[in-house]
């Protein structure tokens, strides 16, 4: 197993690639040992670590308690969330031949009938049947990709409570590959953050999982005001970086939308705009028409940031500790510096953080905000 100073060792000897240069993906890797991987949220939401970079110098400026991120936030900011709901289910079912199979289901498209991620992907073709608990049964109707992506149609096969209300009880909650758990639904609701409404994604924002009720309400007491965006976060976000050179990955498409009230609170923002977490970067982005401005009502992105990047709307962050080789880790390098976030991370690994998922917070921040520093992105457009 890597050592801890292993991993060290490899961020510290990070440095930074000049825009529109080759991005091997080994520059966005280091060493994450096993047992920095969070492998159950704490007790208390809000509990958790933070550690604050300052994206204008690159320092490490604060390490904190997540409930303490209210005193970084200054009267007249925006915290922009992601309202998305966790409404996937991982299914372990028998096929005829006495095989084992494994659903992801990731979206609803009708009564029925599933986007999913299946494996063994080779011999799931169309007409495979599938036998799961409870009389369930899955029928493979389509090939969407060859790396798993499969339409399936479930029936309950006359159940007078239906099929939804089974899959319901069989399905397990869709915790990433490295937490480890004999009961993932255990974890069902703490997988959601407080604030999720619309179902629609495969995985949580888990940026967001820190926030409780009583630390919004500190954070409105601060002067801060609140305003929501939504993306289903897609099957993409379990598919690692599958090119050397960073820039020629594809990126999946995800659905969201911005709501008017939202566009309108961007608009008139008197100080930064702060994204809780990737997706609601990725959603501001995505919808942005111009220098502060993002246009309102649903929209498909397949927006993929990479270092050079310039961003027109998000002025801070709140983001966890991300995967190795991923494209977060990517998106996180173009917001703060990639040099910088490496440097953060190796402080991290040293003190002790938690990553990924479960794990604890950092909080990026600038002493200005976009609309203080208009010059800049001028030729963003």
């Amino acid at each position: 197993m890597a050592s801890l100073k292993e991993g060290i060792d490899k961020l510290a000897g990070s440095v930074s690639q000049p825009e529109g240069a080759v991005l091997p993906l080994s520059d966005f890797d280091y060493i994450l040992p096993s047992d920095r991987i969070a492998q159950r949220p704490l007790e208390q939401r809000d509990r958790s670590r933070l550690l604050v970079l300052d994206r204008d110098s690159g320092a490490v400026t604060a390490h904190a308690i997540f409930e303490q991120i209210v005193d970084y936030l200054n009267p007249g900011d925006l915290l922009v969330i992601n309202e998305t709901r966790v409404s996937a289910l991982r299914l372990y079912g028998s096929l005829k031949s006495g095989g084992r199979a494994e659903f992801l289901l990731t979206g609803r498209i009708s009564e029925g009938l599933w986007h999913c991620l299946a494996k063994p992907g080779k011999r799931l073709r169309p007409g495979t049947r599938v036998v799961f608990e409870e009389g369930l049964t899955a029928e493979i109707v389509d090939v969407l990709d060859e790396r798993g992506g499969r339409l399936v149609r479930i029936d309950a096969e006359g159940r007078s409570d239906g099929t939804d209300e089974a899959l319901d009880r069989i399905g397990l909650t869709p915790l990433p590959p490295y937490i480890r758990s004999d009961d993932p639904n255990r974890y069902r609701e703490r997988y959601q953050t407080i604030y999720a409404a619309r179902p629609g994604s495969a995985a949580a924002p888990t940026a967001g999982l820190h926030f409780t009720s009583e630390l919004f309400e500190r954070v409105r007491e601060r002067g801060v005001d609140l305003a929501k965006v939504t993306l289903h976060v897609g099957v993409g976000t379990f598919r690692p970086i599958d090119s050397a050179n960073v820039r020629e990955h594809v990126m999946h498409e995800e659905s969201g939308e911005i709501p008017a009230v939202t566009a309108e609170k961007i608009r008139t923002a008197r100080g930064r705009i702060v994204a809780v977490g990737t997706t609601t970067v990725r959603s501001l982005e995505s919808a942005s028409t111009g220098y502060r401005e993002v246009a309102p009502g649903p929209f498909r992105t397949s927006l993929y940031v990479t270092p050079g990047y310039r961003f027109q709307v998000v002025d801070a962050m709140v983001t966890n500790f991300h995967m190795p080789r991923s494209t977060l880790l990517v998106l996180v390098s173009a917001f703060a510096g990639r040099s910088a976030l490496m440097a953060a991370y190796s402080e991290a690994l040293r003190r002790g953080y938690r990553f990924l998922s479960f794990g604890d917070a950092m909080f990026i921040v600038g002493a200005r905000s976009i609309a203080q520093t208009e010059g800049e992105f001028a030729n963003a457009t």
